[in-house]
């Protein structure tokens, strides 16, 4: 009987066993499976990213110049996934002197670094950038009229092309499209760049005015070099050069001018759906940290943008993609906005999402500019 009852509790711990063995199989199954699942998730979110060009293999420079091969703007030569000068390989422009791989200008007088901010994604960067005393001076003192003949209307967008055409201006910020183009593969990132450093140069007027006729006078108006060369500028100088970026990194652009408040901003060309007035451009502030999209913003007159502004067209280029995320947080941001004049506060619950985009874009508070 011993031995049988032996026997028979060997048969129940090898039933036992077995069953413990198809259990672990089992789990064994369940967690290979689960993994075939995560890497297939893996491949397919990379798939995606893939589409929207955030995960591609880099195999083209910021300006899409293929490796190996010279950029459409002289000197510039794409290695390794930057943009660098090469003269003895990429030649310079006609008015440039070839000096061994560089090409050095005229007005290239007098330097100074000047320090420009921008804000990726929550993360602020400075950019150190030369600017020149006799490409200032040169521009300074170019004419701020334009000459016609009778009957011959000028329009301000004369005035505009005149500012952002001028050929021997584009020789010295086209170094700075450039830099935009070195830090981001990523078309719509070097948008944002742009976007950014130009709202981060200080609000200022240059005090200078230019007189006409008997007794009138308007204010000066800088050249987008000057804005950059003083760090400062009104809203129409600054948007000058955020315009001027945008058409060399390849975007279609425009300006928003309101002639009730005379204030300018600039439009990107984007879908009808996130556009101003379904204009097919986004509205982009340039006085002060601001979020594209945002139409709404408060002015530190007390104003608001409510009228339908005239479109001044630029240039034609490429459109902002449609998986670009400032639209959904403009949205955001004008519902907080919303809670603030209603209640006088943020309220309580609000606050971690009013924090996480003052911190995204560098805002400051709602932001009255």
């Amino acid at each position: 009987m011993v031995k049988k009852e032996g026997v028979e509790n060997i048969e129940e711990i090898k039933n036992s066993d077995s069953g413990h063995l198809k259990n672990y199989a089992l789990i064994l199954l369940l967690v290979f499976s689960l993994s075939l699942g995560i890497l297939g998730g893996v491949y397919l979110i990379d798939d995606f990213y893939k589409g929207i060009g955030l995960r591609e293999e880099i195999v083209v420079c910021g300006d899409g110049t293929s490796y190996g091969n010279c950029s459409v703007n002289k000197p510039y030569y794409c290695y390794n996934g930057f943009l660098i000068e090469k003269a003895s390989t990429c030649d310079c422009e006609e008015n440039m002197i070839k000096e061994g791989d560089l090409c050095t200008f005229e007005y290239q007088v007098n330097p100074k670094k000047v320090n420009l901010t921008y804000i990726l994604r929550g993360e602020e960067e400075i950019l150190d950038f030369i600017v020149y005393e006799g490409m200032k001076n040169y521009t300074s003192a170019l004419s701020k009229f334009i000459n016609y003949q009778n009957g011959e209307k000028i329009t301000r967008k004369d005035f505009k092309l005149k500012n952002l055409n001028e050929e021997k201006q584009r020789q010295f910020l086209l170094p700075l499209v450039i830099t935009i183009q070195n830090l981001a593969v990523n078309k719509d990132d070097q948008l944002r760049i742009a976007v950014s450093l130009v709202q981060n140069i200080p609000f200022g007027s240059s005090g200078k005015t230019l007189s006409f006729g008997k007794s009138q006078e308007i204010d000066y108006s800088r050249y987008p070099y000057e804005v950059l060369y003083d760090v400062e500028g009104v809203c129409g100088e600054k948007a000058d050069l955020l315009v001027f970026l945008l058409k060399e990194l390849g975007y279609e652009s425009v300006y928003f001018y309101y002639p009730l408040e005379n204030h300018e901003a600039v439009g990107v060309k984007c879908s009808a759906e996130y556009s101003l007035m379904e204009t097919g451009y986004c509205f982009i502030e340039t006085t002060g940290p601001s979020i594209i999209t945002d139409n709404e913003i408060t002015y530190s007159s007390g104003e608001k943008l409510f009228l339908e502004p005239e479109i001044i067209f630029i240039s034609e280029g490429d459109s902002m993609s449609d998986f670009f995320y400032e639209y959904p947080d403009a949205q955001s941001w004008k519902s907080l906005r919303r809670n603030i004049e209603k209640k006088g506060k943020i309220s309580w619950y609000l606050l971690p999402r009013f924090k996480r985009l003052e911190n995204k874009y560098g805002l400051v508070g709602v932001y009255p500019l």
